[in-house]
């Protein structure tokens, strides 16, 4: 843990720049950048043939602390984070109890506080999530809340998730949504389709999906308030998302590596671990997802980081929805989006650096002399192999797992301290 850092002959690439220079941190912040720096640094880093870029801001996760801590908890959660090259998150409020709270608030916040990652405790919408009653928005806030949202499920009622949202605009606060209609959901367990049918379990049909974003985009609009639409999935939702955009609504919105890269036809192999929610959908929706990406429809890059014991995996139509994914994200972005030719490494710093922490109101990051040293070191083009038992999360149920990925974060610093060094 140095005070001061120099890393040379490093290809630094942030929203704006992409160029080979030397790097020179001090104090938690970027205090150089040029070529042949000579600053007498208490280390210096070799990054000949690798990348530096702002670190990742994944805001979507859940921490299970408290309640749910033989799943993960706030310090298993902050390592895998720092092993994915992650230094901020958004933990989401299904915690037992619920994250309804100030003091729940604060107990998350101080638990994180040595961790070297910034979480942020997301508020619920409606008293324990139960969609009875709208929460105390003012005193979450003071407590260090900066979203609401009831992740996991939707506000069933469409009143009080209009109050929600006039009341969040009120309290600066941003309002996501897990958009699911629990009605049509009715107790399916993955996509609804081709694969469903001939697995002969029950799915969700995508109208699920489609008919609660687009509610929540007129009921925002309605009282001009900022809405973000979680985990999008399907190619109905995305082109809903993109006319209110071209409305001029101040609609945002998130999707998932497996959303862009996986398809339902995993789910032939009848192993939980390819089951989460929303569901893996068709190559079409893959189609789609990448098209709204690189269209700029969507704007963030999260993992929705689900932790689940091996043992509650383990019945395939019983199992509880989730995955694990901190310590894939980037790998797995680059893997089917940069490595394809699809995006840039600058729209990969865009999505998963850049735009969460703009949309949330936060420092926007950037490799830039003056700028908090909150960074990351990928080789990306190392090619490994997921090994879901190497993972520094409590769960091990990747998607992702057995396969191959290239791109890999390397050196996690943040604010200036090496929190995970892989070399």
């Amino acid at each position: 843990m140095s005070d001061s850092i120099l890393i040379k002959n490093i290809r630094a690439v942030d929203a704006k720049n992409d160029k080979v220079t030397d790097v020179f941190l001090k104090d938690g912040i970027i205090a150089d950048i040029g070529k042949n720096l000579h600053t007498g640094a208490d280390q210096v880093i070799d990054g000949t043939d690798l990348v530096l870029m702002p670190s990742i801001f994944d805001m979507h996760v859940h921490f299970r602390d408290p309640g749910q801590t033989h799943k993960e908890d706030i310090l298993t959660g902050c390592a895998a984070a720092l092993a994915g090259g992650v230094t901020g998150v958004l933990a989401m409020p299904n915690t037992k109890p619920p994250c309804d709270n100030p003091e729940t608030i604060r107990y998350i916040i101080d638990k994180a506080k040595n961790t070297g990652v910034d979480v942020y405790p997301v508020g619920c919408i409606t008293g324990g999530m139960s969609g009875n009653g709208l929460c105390e928005y003012e005193a979450l806030k003071e407590a260090g809340c900066i979203c609401i949202s009831d992740d996991g499920r939707p506000v069933e009622n469409a009143e009080m998730m209009r109050k929600a949202l006039e009341l969040s605009n009120e309290n600066g606060l941003l309002v996501a949504s897990h958009c699911e209609d629990l009605s049509i959901i009715n107790g399916g367990i993955m996509n609804k389709g081709e694969v469903s049918e001939k697995l002969g379990v029950k799915g969700m049909d995508r109208a699920s999906e489609d008919y609660i974003t687009a509610r929540e985009i007129i009921l925002a609009s309605s009282v001009n308030a900022r809405i973000h639409i979680c985990h999008v999935s399907t190619e109905g939702s995305a082109a809903i998302i993109r006319f209110a955009k071209s409305r001029g609504i101040k609609v945002t919105c998130e999707t998932a590596p497996h959303y862009f890269q996986l398809t339902d036809e995993l789910l032939f192999k009848r192993d939980a671990d390819y089951r989460m929610n929303p569901p893996l959908r068709t190559s079409a929706d893959v189609k789609a997802i990448i098209e709204a990406i690189k269209d700029g429809t969507i704007d963030c890059i999260i993992t929705d980081h689900a932790p689940h014991a091996a043992e509650e995996k383990a019945d395939f139509e019983k199992a509880p929805n989730g995955v694990v994914g901190l310590e894939t994200s980037l790998a797995a972005s680059l893997t089917a989006l940069y490595h394809t030719g699809e995006i840039t490494l600058k729209k990969i710093v865009e999505l998963m650096c850049v735009n969460p922490r703009k949309i949330l109101g936060l420092e926007i990051p950037a490799v830039q002399i003056g700028k908090t040293a909150d960074l990351l070191i990928a080789d990306i083009n190392r090619k490994w192999t997921v090994e879901p038992e190497k993972l520094h999360s409590k769960s091990h149920n990747s998607v992702f797992k057995g396969m191959t990925l290239t791109g890999k974060p390397l050196v996690t610093i943040s604010k200036g301290i090496i929190r995970y060094d892989e070399r």
